[in-house]
């Protein structure tokens, strides 16, 4: 999960500063200037935030927990035997993000508040997604009130308040008249309703997460849906919540590009069987898209296909059917290219449109919600075509006529179509297969404890530095290993 904070604070300075189409020069002087400059702040957000939770989506534990791949060197994250993880490159963003709110909040500047509450709503949702109970309403404030050891927030009291954030940030935006630095804004160009859909969608994901514990959840989403000139919501993929890779240098490349192989070296990092195998049982377009095909069937022991997949947490996985030349790899022309003109299709996803018309169709199939013109049926089927037209495949009507594929009502049917548009993005595929237990995984016979985690423990310096808080924290929230339930998932 550790993100190279430093050195992408350095690189955005360098990106924002340079002569490109997509980051302009914002500053006279980036490099030493004389105040803070709200938009740079904005810049800084954005993209350390993207670009580290794609990473994290790519090569890190939520890529092996969501079994998209498996590791065949170095076993470590497939074996699922994670340890203490750290968490100090979110919390480094958060400072940030922090730093950005009370600079507009000094000049007045609304728009940019309200943006700075939805990358706290999205940051702090990511962290207590990742952990459970997490600090909080303590976090941050060792300059301003002399909290160093900050005490734990429970997650049912902290996902309420950032609903209340996006809410906030929604309002904000709606009456505003306040310009948004197109040259800072990096995700949207400026554009206060692509901001405000954003927030609301990421309200819809939120909600339909802690559904099961949250009473109000889905009243809440049918707010949102009942008025859309309150509460707009991504109409279509041109709304989605991305950022784009220059594709130049390393800090801008996608992680599976040649200038980032070192974080992501396809000698070790096969297409799992879990993918292949449900792709080519649906005779899945976007199979030849994201992997390739053995070098050779002459040879192989156990799978003569053309796409072979190797099985996740297995003894001797490198000899897995023959062999290198036998076991596929993620695709060398879509995935292994640095973004930017190698392929403009390659961003740091935050939300997508593919995934609301997931969320909706999973709230609609359960009878919680209704939304104007559409089933579940519907929305299902317009979640796999938005998934398919991102990658630019189009499936024929004889994909979506197969049993595998056609409407079945069945939310396993559902959440492995979303489970399949989520690849690599974010940890979505994670969270949703550890909430509905859906696709069901094979992890492998040398996996560690009871299957696919649930959480990461807490870093190594909590209970060395935190202990006091530490402590009380586990006390309430039960044992600190990767199996405890969080408050929205028991």
């Amino acid at each position: 999960m550790k993100f190279k904070y430093t050195t992408l604070l350095f690189a955005i300075l360098a990106l924002i500063t340079s002569c490109t189409k997509d980051f302009e020069k914002i500053n006279t002087n980036p490099n030493a200037p004389e105040t803070t400059n709200t938009e740079f702040l904005m810049s800084d957000v954005l993209v350390s935030t993207a670009y580290a939770y794609q990473e994290n989506a790519v090569n890190r534990r939520p890529a092996s927990a969501a079994r998209y791949l498996t590791l065949v060197r170095n076993t470590g994250y497939d074996l699922l035997d994670w340890g203490p993880v750290d968490w100090d490159d979110i919390y480094a963003r958060l400072a940030v993000n922090k730093t950005f709110i009370e600079t507009a909040q000094k000049r007045s500047e609304n728009q940019y508040v309200a943006i700075g509450k939805i990358m706290k709503a999205f940051n702090f949702g990511y962290l207590t997604d990742l952990y459970g109970d997490i600090p909080y309403s303590q976090a941050l404030k060792s300059k301003e009130a002399n909290i160093i050891y900050p005490e734990y927030d429970q997650q049912q009291v902290i996902y309420p308040d950032l609903l209340r954030e996006l809410r906030e940030a929604n309002d904000m935006l709606k009456g505003n008249v306040q310009e948004i630095n197109a040259k800072g804004d990096v995700m949207f160009k400026g554009k206060a309703l692509a901001w405000r859909k954003f927030a609301n969608s990421l309200r819809l994901r939120m909600l339909l997460r802690i559904s099961k514990n949250y009473v109000p959840a889905f009243t809440e989403m049918q707010e949102i849906l009942n008025d859309k000139i309150a509460y707009p919501i991504f109409e279509s993929s041109a709304d989605n919540a991305e950022v784009a890779y220059l594709g130049n240098i390393a800090a801008y490349s996608w992680p599976g590009g040649p200038l980032a192989m070192i974080d992501f070296d396809y000698l070790k990092t096969k297409a799992s069987k879990e993918l292949v195998d449900r792709l080519i049982q649906r005779n899945d377009p976007r199979l030849t898209v994201w992997v390739e095909p053995v070098k050779s069937t002459t040879g192989s022991t156990v799978d003569l296909n053309r796409y072979v997949g190797v099985p996740n947490a297995i003894d001797a996985p490198s000899a897995y059917n023959g062999g290198e030349d036998h076991v596929s790899v993620f695709s060398s022309t879509f995935f292994r290219k640095n973004g930017g003109a190698s392929n403009a299709l390659l961003k740091a996803s935050l939300i997508t449109y593919t995934e609301q018309c997931f969320i909706l169709a999973e709230a609609v199939q359960k009878g919680k919600l209704s939304v104007s013109g559409e089933t579940a049926e519907s929305l299902y089927y317009k979640g796999i075509k938005e998934s398919m037209s991102s990658y630019a495949v189009t499936a024929t009507q004889a994909y979506y006529d197969q049993p595998l594929v056609k409407y079945d009502g069945t939310l396993e049917q559902l959440i492995t179509q979303k489970w399949l548009a989520m690849l690599f993005k974010g940890a979505e595929g994670w969270f949703d297969q550890r909430r509905t237990g859906y696709p069901a995984f094979v992890t492998g016979p040398l996996a560690a404890g009871r299957g696919i985690p649930k959480r990461y423990t807490y870093p190594d310096s909590e209970s060395a530095k935190n202990r006091v808080n530490y402590q009380k924290a586990v006390s309430v929230f039960g044992a600190d290993n990767q199996y405890t339930l969080m408050w929205y998932l028991k």
